[in-house]
This record gives structure tokens, sequence and C-alpha cells, in this order.
């Protein structure tokens, strides 16, 4: 067998963050720079047979702009209901391929390099411990706040799979018992109150049960988002700041009980919903600290990211592929490769 390859041979991985709209991925190097980027568009491919092979294409294209494929030492990919075990994307509802997708094995068959597949929320959370404001840190949980709210756990330094890798999904955590219908089937997990889309949720009910004035009023209720709720707070509006002031409420009583299981040293913060800064912040700590056992009281810091938005998911795959040190064509996944 060929001897394995070292960071010295080959200095360079690829980050994939897979999206149900668009697939981004980079070169990045060992000290988390991102030489370059692309991307392709996923939901036009049907056939992920044809997805492969226009993304191996793609990254054949932007790695031999300068370099070479042999000095690539792997490939991370951050993926929805991606399970690191067996390098699948399992019945992912947002995108076009549903069942079980072997797609770590079916990269690795089109580009002769070792892959690592994984949760997109694990993915940040290794990019965060590698190159973000978990550096250093052995217990921290990463919370992404996007469209859904999502989560990796670390704990002893090691991300947490569970046995079947699909542990740590705090987004489906039920924080309010019979409450928001969630596009799991169950009803009310965190996610349809502290995402994006969450929020949004919050300013339509308020808006039909309450009769403040506000800015929001002005809108179209079908069409508001979080960002709309965010101007609207930012100039003052009593009844957006208290739709973040409900959402942070929610969101630190959930905290609490996740820090019950794994006593982390932080939480941090991450995705398109941080931007609405101390509206969300302040509210999330004062009802964690509420919420929290006396023992964890004062102990455990919620902080927001240290990674750039638009680089965080690629890093955070990126970092995955320093763990792909299997090699072709003796691969874990490529018994599974078929489709």
């Amino acid at each position: 067998m060929a001897n394995k390859p070292t960071i010295e041979s080959k200095p360079y991985v690829i980050g994939i963050d897979l999206g149900g709209t668009n697939t981004a991925f980079g070169i990045v190097d060992a000290r988390g720079n991102i030489l370059r980027t692309s991307s392709i568009k996923t939901g036009k491919h049907l056939d992920i047979k044809d997805y492969i092979k226009d993304l191996g294409v793609a990254i054949r294209d932007l790695v031999e702009i300068d370099l070479t494929m042999d000095k690539i030492f792997g490939i991370g990919i951050g993926a929805p209901n991606g399970n690191y075990f067996n390098g699948s994307i399992e019945f992912a509802p947002n995108l076009p391929w549903k069942d079980k997708i072997p797609l770590a094995g079916l990269l690795e068959k089109e580009l002769q390099i070792p892959v690592v597949l994984t949760n997109d929320a694990n993915a940040a959370a290794i990019g965060e411990m590698t190159y973000g404001a978990a550096r250093g840190m052995k217990d921290f949980i990463e919370i992404t706040l996007g469209t859904g709210v999502g989560s990796g756990i670390v704990v002893g330094g090691e991300l947490v799979y569970g046995h079947d890798g699909f542990a740590g999904e705090v987004g489906h955590t039920v924080i309010r018992r019979n409450g928001r219908t969630c596009g799991c089937g169950r009803q009310g997990c965190l996610e349809t109150y502290t995402s994006a889309t969450g929020v949004a949720r919050t300013a339509r009910e308020y808006l039909s049960i309450r009769e403040d004035d506000s800015l929001l009023r002005d809108l179209d209720p079908a069409e508001i988002t979080s960002k709309d709720v965010f101007d609207a707070a930012m100039k003052g509006d009593k009844l957006a700041i208290q739709i973040f002031e409900n959402t942070g409420t929610i969101l630190g009583e959930a905290l609490a009980d996740a820090v019950a299981y794994t006593s982390p040293e932080a939480i941090i913060l991450f995705g398109g919903l941080t931007h609405a800064g101390d509206l969300l912040l302040k509210p999330t700590q004062r009802a964690m600290e509420e919420n929290l056992l006396n023992i964890y009281k004062g102990k455990v810091k919620i902080v927001f990211s240290e990674l750039k938005e638009n680089d965080a998911a690629i890093l955070g795959a990126a970092a995955m592929g320093w763990e792909a040190t299997h090699l072709h064509p003796d691969s874990v996944y490529m018994a599974n490769a078929e489709v």
C-alpha cells in the first residue's frame, strides 16, 4: 500500500458546504487561509450521478488554476443529515435526492481523494474549534441559528456523534409541548421558535393577536423576515424588541437544559440570526442563567462565533478534511459507493 500522505507533501484540503440551493467549496491551507472558492447549483441536479460528475469537474477546475490534485490531502463535506460514520446523507428534506445517498464514497470514487462527511452543524463546531472562538476549548456547544437550528457538541475535545452518527440535534428538542408544528413532523421543537423563520413566525403571531402600533404592520405578514423584525427593533419598535426578547428567552431556557447534559465551558452562537447582537444575546444570557441548576450558574459563557459567516461553512468542512487519513481504495465508504 502507498505511503500515507503528510501535510508537507499534500498541504491543502477542500472544504465543501452542501446546501439545498448551492454547493460552495474552497481550497484551504493548514492555517485556515482560503485560497479560492467556487460553487455549483445543488438543486438543478436531480440525479446524484450528475451532481457528483459536475462537482468533480468544478473542483478540478478550481484546483488546477495553479495547483495539482496531488497536493490535496483530503476533502471535508458539511451537509444536512450527514452521517460521519458511513459518509451518507440520510433523508435530508431540503435536498433533491431522497433516501440514503453514499455521498462521500461517490466523491472519493470520482476524485480518488479521501473524503470525510458530517452534519453541517458539526462541521461548524469543528471549524470553530480549529479556527474560531473555541480554539483551546475541550468542552463547548456550537448552536447554528439560521433557517433552522443546528448544533455540534464537543466533549473532551471530541465531537459527540452518538452510536449512529446523529447525536446533537438540540434544534429538535421539544421546548414547548404541543407547540408549533416543525418540519420534522413533531410539535414544539426549538427551531420553530429560535430560528430566523421562527422569529418571522413569532412576528406574524404577535401581529394577529395584539393591537400594538408597530412598523411591522406596514408589511405583508406573509413576507415578513427576521431582518424586517431586526430593522424595526433597531428603530425602537417595541413589538419587534419584544419578539427578540421572547426568542432569546426560549433559547436561553433550552440552553440551560443543554448545559445540564455536558457542562460546557461555552456556548457559541453562529448564523444569520446572531446579527441581532444584544437584542438576542442579552435575553438569552438572562434566561439561561435563571434556569441553570445552581452548580452551573456563572460558569458558562455565551459568545458569538469568530468565524466569518461567508467562510465558516467551508472552513468547518475543510477542518474535517485533515481527518481524511483513509486512502483510496481502502476507504470505509467505498463499499457503499453505489446508487
